[in-house]
């Protein structure tokens, strides 16, 4: 048996405003509602979020579909980039990343490592996994945090991958226990049965 675990990372945001209140745009919310369709005959068993709004709000819908609640955790919010609690400028943000991928113990004063965002989001993970074995599971997320719990087990998912996700994107990941034994992207096929 195995255990499915949809990756959606969040829809279109407003470019400027704090990293966790900040909601979706108008494509953001047009686009939640494709992640929605898209999933609705999954069988989903538990939608789970990072705490981030966009996050919560890009898949609140498949939660609500499927009779639940979204089941918010903490450890698995965006990696912290700064102190200041607000987005980075991309032309801030490509450098650190570029740097951090580079080197998965480097920070800002403040922020946080790929390697400390890695552990304690994976550690979440594995717990999910655990506790809902053989299930169908939905994983609101962001583009840094999902990039390094995939990285956690397999290297191929490095900053390239990263660079090449889009805002949403959906990942299905098969678990065999604890074994990643397959990604496949699912968004793309989203793309062409909404045009």
């Amino acid at each position: 048996m195995s255990t499915t675990v949809y990756m959606v990372r969040h829809g279109d945001s407003p470019k400027e405003g704090n990293e966790r209140t900040r909601g979706l745009t108008e494509k953001g919310y047009e686009d939640a509602r494709r992640v929605t369709e898209l999933l609705r005959d999954k069988k989903i068993d538990v939608v789970v979020s990072s705490p981030y709004l966009r996050s919560i709000l890009t898949v609140e819908q498949v939660a609500l579909h499927t009779g639940k609640e979204v089941m918010v955790m903490e450890d698995l919010r965006e990696r912290v980039f700064s102190s200041s609690g607000n987005r980075l400028d991309d032309k801030e943000l490509g450098p650190l990343l570029e740097k951090s991928f580079a080197d998965f113990t480097f920070y800002f004063e403040n922020g946080e490592s790929n390697a400390a965002c890695q552990k304690r989001a994976v550690l979440v993970l594995k717990e999910l996994l655990r506790t809902y074995q053989d299930k169908n599971m939905v994983i609101g997320t962001h583009g840094a945090v999902m990039t390094l719990m995939m990285n956690y087990f397999n290297s191929s998912f490095d900053i390239e991958f990263l660079y090449s996700t889009t805002k949403p994107d959906i990942y299905r990941l098969e678990f065999n226990n604890e074994n990643l034994v397959s990604v496949e992207r699912v968004w793309d096929k989203a793309l062409t049965n909404f045009t």
